[in-house]
């Protein structure tokens, strides 16, 4: 137990039975009255952000979570299973947990799980990856000028739009926040 007074930023706290990291920390003395604190949770889970007041003196459950790194292993249908490397430990999360970045995702690849009492609660991908482009149109002489994009797929199977000189086989990076091409790896 923890008490309000002791709270920072950054710490991870369980309140209703969820679990909320902490944003913003104020402690409040006014002329009258009794002390409190004002804290700006974000749910953990869901990343709602909540405004909260709790009186000076009051506990709150502080949680360990674990941040692991587990290295992708094979997907079967919507299941992708996932290995820790230090204790071989295996998880399986589904593709709704993982999210829209679950294209860029390729066999050996790592990614961080951020763990509560052994379930996976949140994820986090690289935020860029180097992947070859298996198929795109070719590059017309003269098109490299206006600085246009054309589709190209990858070998994990997503599509991001690359510029015209690219052709198949080159490997690029890819920011997996907003699917983007970033440069040409080689």
């Amino acid at each position: 137990m923890i008490n309000s007074t002791e709270v920072k930023p950054g710490m991870v706290l369980q309140i209703d039975n969820h679990l909320f990291s902490v944003q913003e920390y104020q402690h409040v003395k006014p002329g009258k009255g009794g002390a409190f604190v004002r804290l700006k949770l974000k749910n953990v889970v869901s990343g709602a952000v909540i405004d909260r007041t709790y009186r000076a003196g009051e506990k709150f459950d502080n949680v360990r979570l674990e941040r692991t790194s587990m290295q992708f292993l094979y997907s079967s249908g919507d299941e992708y299973h996932f290995m820790n490397t230090e204790t071989y430990d295996q998880i399986s999360l589904t593709k709704e947990f993982l999210g829209d970045s679950v294209v860029f995702l390729k066999e050996e690849m790592y990614i961080d799980v951020l763990m509560h009492d052994g379930k996976a609660i949140s994820h986090e991908f690289p935020t860029f990856v180097e992947l070859k482009v298996v198929k795109t149109d070719p590059g017309v002489k003269g098109d490299t000028a206006s600085g246009g994009t054309k589709p190209a797929t990858l070998e994990t199977g997503a599509v991001v739009q690359v510029p015209l000189f690219l052709e198949e086989g080159t490997v690029i990076k890819v920011d997996t926040r907003s699917s983007s091409y970033v440069e040409r790896v080689s």
